[in-house]
């Protein structure tokens, strides 16, 4: 079935036609000979670019085309638009803008030809109806009410130009939808408009699926929502998908507590992520509202309260003021019967089959339930290792990598989203150079992983050597078992003993590189492929609170989590972590934080972690053995850009640095204080005695043994503390701790959508751009600089256009005055060294890590070089992805027209990590 047989198209005067792809050809043709010349349109050159665009527009237009289904040719346009800037040709692309500028011009000089009739809806059977003008017309106007950048003339004329004689119902219901949504980039309220409209959608499609009558209004659906509360939980139960005990609650008591207007908080890239992948439904009908969704998850958490209402009542509005975020494994299964809410697990694959093959079987089953996972596969042989039960010969550890990278691909989580996960290998690994290659797109595919995440597992001594320009000897770890469960100056004695062994014949397997070498070839594939991630093992292992439990062999697929895979026993563990993030922006004003807002809200989030783990489906019983024993949480934060935003803070500042250190500070503190108060409530986690909380060593005090272990000049980190440090110490000690592990900052991809903020530590990505994700392609636009703009009397088409040629960074813009550019100013504008800086005053205060994104306009081997060197002296544990302009992929038009799902060519890369984008999201 192809475009041409299932898709009307629209004209502007409301006439329908069938689709034709030769007037696409023609016009781009045309595009090109105003650019290129006349003697372009007879060049096989440009035949095949048209050729190619043209099918990349009908592969677009097909995604949404279908029977009930038609375009409108301003869609079409601009899905010609889109192709043009995502292929590259700008100039052409420009020519065409013009283009089509100057033909609306002209037709808005002329009066417009009426329609031939009013147009009607198509019912279910087959039947036409006049199309409820007046429904429509109320319905829009409710969604613009408040928002002073919406224009109701605006959105209902959109609506009108999409209608058309015989449209079917779903269609009715998303025309206005997409009016909406089509303005966003002239003020950004339009996004609101547009989930307020998506949310009729919805509120009619959720009562409808109860059996109840479709409320009028969002006024009435709030007076209805005890009755609508009841008849959700009922059916959810019935269904399967609830468990039986939300039914116990008291519900007259937390419907009291249900604050319906805050739907309206929604932009429509929320809402709309809200709606295709976490509500519940049946037979592809949603019955379960935003509000309903916040309050089942609160109850879910308190499920093993002793007032469980009371505590629902305290988690619920945090949730639903989007205050703090619980990861989406929580969301998708808090309250429901299987309950899996942890966010990442880390394993360590064993060298022998039944061990391997069992650890890939774990992978599966923990991602069914939509866990993030990360493989530390460094303990298996490496190539030309001996196999003693065959006495034959080893072909390493990538084959066994590669089963793994299609498990994740054919066991996704829960059918919501993709598999993930990041394999690591240590670098004295002897197959760490064809680890190296494993994301390349050349090469045999047979020893290529496409969609694993991969990282280096860095030990100190290594840059140590590549500091000195020394040599790095390879060994097969069935050789130098050891250096697996070492670390610090005990690594480095045992790591050289290996190599004086291997100079006497005692190592069969070994090879001697230089040190340099391999690390700018480390550089180099990250730059070329953005993997593997540099993580470092030292740092990770020397300030973790569980020394004395265990080795930390790998983070987690994100790289923020740091927890022990081998148990002092030596017994393997699978250590799980469970994640929940603050947002920020919801705790600052333009004077700065607000202390006691914070303090409470992260005293709530840490109780609400530690509830998921006895709460926790757990899918394999070494989780649960882990989780139970050690209880490690994961509290981060997100909004951070839009706190800077908030005060007037530029990125690039000493003061930006110093609020990443502040804001962290009180975060520490109270995650800590929290957990001790639980342990002084609940009990102390099992493993408690012995470790570093034990002995009154908290994350800040932990600095001082990465300092002493890596000696002088190794490690240049500033210490200044604020808070009363010494009483939290004393705390601890006495009352001991609840959670072995406290805070983590993970990526907060989706969740930082729902909540309409910035995900995570991450700087401003664009201040305008398309967001590609699994539920469409979305223009996000900067509301902040909307705002600052409009009121200097910047903000026009004119700015629009700028932003859209511009990559949506404002340097190149003369009219925009120099505050605005640096406070402003995007990721890769910004020297990444800030990033780093910021990021090394966080990890003083964290007891875990940090996903940290790096950005390089122009990347160079010395810049590299100097960036990740940089970021070892400032002790971080771990790097996230490399982010560079030469492979980076922006939009330059936005998406005016089309329906918030057309992922027409490529996808655009975006800030963060997700797999929405093109890279991870599991964690949150």
């Amino acid at each position: 079935m192809t475009v041409t047989e299932v898709t009307p198209v629209i004209r502007r005067n409301g006439e329908i036609t069938p689709f034709d792809p030769s007037k696409i050809s023609s016009a781009l043709t045309r595009a090109f000979l105003d650019v290129e010349g006349t003697d372009a349109g007879a060049s096989s050159r440009v035949r095949a670019v048209v050729a190619g665009l043209t099918e990349a527009v009908e592969l677009a237009l097909m995604r949404h085309a279908g029977p009930d289904r038609a375009v409108h040719i301003e869609q079409i346009q601009d899905q010609v638009e889109l192709a043009l800037m995502r292929g590259g040709h700008h100039a052409v692309a420009r020519s065409y803008v013009l283009y089509r500028e100057e033909h609306a011009r002209a037709r808005a000089a002329d009066t417009p030809a009426p329609m031939p009739s009013e147009p009607r809806v198509r019912l279910a059977d087959g039947t036409t109806a006049p199309i409820d003008t007046g429904r429509l017309a109320r319905v829009v106007e409710e969604a613009c009410a408040g928002l002073a950048g919406a224009d109701v003339d605006k959105v209902r004329s959109e609506t009108r130009a999409l209608l058309y004689d015989g449209i079917g119902v779903a269609e009715l219901d998303q025309a206005p939808v997409l009016a909406a949504r089509a303005l966003v980039e002239t003020d950004p309220d339009y996004s609101f408009v547009a989930a307020r409209l998506l949310l009729d959608v919805l509120r009619r499609e959720a009562f409808a699926a109860l059996g109840l009558a479709p409320p009028a209004d969002q006024a009435e659906t709030a007076r209805r929502y005890p009755e609508y509360l009841a008849a959700y939980l009922r059916r959810g139960v019935e269904l399967g998908q609830l468990d039986p005990a939300l039914a116990e609650f008291d519900l007259d008591r937390l419907a009291a507590e249900v604050a319906p207007e805050r739907d309206l908080d929604f932009g429509f890239l929320g809402l709309q992520t809200l709606y295709d992948r976490y509500l519940l439904h049946s037979g592809g009908a949603r019955y379960e509202l935003p509000q309903a969704f916040f309050l089942r998850v609160a109850m879910g958490l308190a499920l093993r309260e002793v007032d469980r209402e009371a505590r629902a009542a305290e988690f619920y509005p945090l949730l639903s003021r989007f205050d703090v975020m619980c990861s989406t494994p929580t969301l998708f299964n808090a309250g429901t019967t299987r309950p899996q809410l942890s966010s990442c697990f880390l394993t360590t694959i064993p060298d022998d089959l039944p061990g391997i093959f069992g650890a890939i079987s774990d992978n599966a089953l923990l991602s069914k339930y939509a866990g993030g996972l990360g493989n530390d596969w460094t303990p298996v042989r490496g190539i030309g290792a001996h196999i003693r039960g065959t006495n034959g010969v080893s072909q390493g550890v990538v084959p066994f990598m590669k089963i793994a990278n299609d498990t994740a691909v054919a066991v996704n989580q829960g059918g919501k989203r993709k598999g993930a996960v990041c394999g690591y290998l240590e670098t004295w690994h002897i197959d760490i150079e064809e680890f190296l290659d494993l994301r390349k797109n050349t090469g045999d595919d047979r020893r290529r992983t496409h969609d694993m995440n991969t990282a280096n597992w860095v030990p100190d001594e290594f840059l140590r050597r590549v500091r000195a320009d020394g040599q790095w000897t390879l060994f097969s770890p069935d050789e130098a078992a050891d250096l697996h469960d070492l670390y610090g100056e005990e690594f480095a004695a045992a790591y050289r003993e290996h190599e004086a062994a291997a100079a006497l014949g005692e190592r069969k397997v070994f090879r001697t590189v230089r040190a340099v070498e391999l690390w700018r070839r480390m550089l180099t594939m990250l730059f070329e492929t953005g993997h593997p991630w540099i993580t470092f093992k030292d740092p990770c292992n020397l300030r973790s609170p569980q020394r004395h439990a265990g080795v930390v062999h790998s983070s987690n697929l994100c790289t923020e989590i740091t927890l022990n895979t081998t148990a002092a026993s030596g017994e393997e563990e699978v250590a799980v972590c469970n994640l929940a993030s603050v947002n920020l922006a919801r705790h600052v004003t333009a004077d700065g934080l607000d202390a006691a807002r914070l303090a409470s809200t992260v005293r709530t989030a840490v109780r609400m972690l530690d509830n998921v783990i006895d709460i926790n489906f757990y899918t394999i019983p070494s989780a649960r053995r882990s989780n139970l024993r050690h209880r490690p949480v994961g509290l981060g934060l997100m909004g951070h850009q839009d706190a800077l935003f908030a005060q007037r803070i530029p990125v690039a500042s000493d003061r930006a640095v110093e609020f990443a250190d502040e804001s962290m500070e009180l975060i520490s503190y109270h995650a800590i204080a929290a957990s001790s108060d639980l342990a002084a409530e609940r009990g102390r986690y099992a493993s408690f005695d012995g470790s570093l909380w034990s002995r009154g060593v908290l994350p800040i005090d932990s600095i001082e043994l990465l300092s002493a272990a890596r000696g002088e000049g190794e490690l240049e980190l500033d210490r200044t503390t604020r808070l009363d440090w010494d009483a939290l110490r004393a705390k601890v000690v006495a009352q001991g701790m609840r959670n072995s592990n406290v805070m983590a900052i993970a990526p907060t991809a989706t969740i930082a959508n729902i909540t309409g903020v910035n995900p995570s530590i991450e700087p401003l990505y664009r201040n305008l751009y398309v967001k590609a994700n699994m539920s469409g392609d979305f223009t996000v636009v900067n509301p902040h600089l909307v705002r600052d703009l409009a009121a200097r009397g910047l903000w026009d088409q004119v700015m629009v256009g700028d932003l859209k040629y511009f990559d949506g960074a404002l340097g190149e813009i003369e009219r925009v005055p120099d505050e605005l550019k640096r406070l402003y100013a995007t990721a890769f504008e910004i020297d990444p060294r800030w990033l780093i800086e910021a990021a090394a005053r966080r990890q003083k205060w964290l007891d875990q890590a940090q996903s940290l994104n790096l950005y390089l306009a122009t990347p160079s081997g010395r810049e590299l070089d100097a960036l990740y060197q940089l970021a070892w002296t400032r002790g971080l544990k771990t790097t996230y992805y490399l982010r560079s302009q030469a492979a980076t992929r922006v939009e330059k038009s936005t998406l005016a027209g089309t329906d918030g799902r057309l992922n027409a060519v490529a996808p655009v890369v975006a800030a963060a990590c997700s797999i929405d984008d093109p890279d991870c999201e599991a964690c949150q």
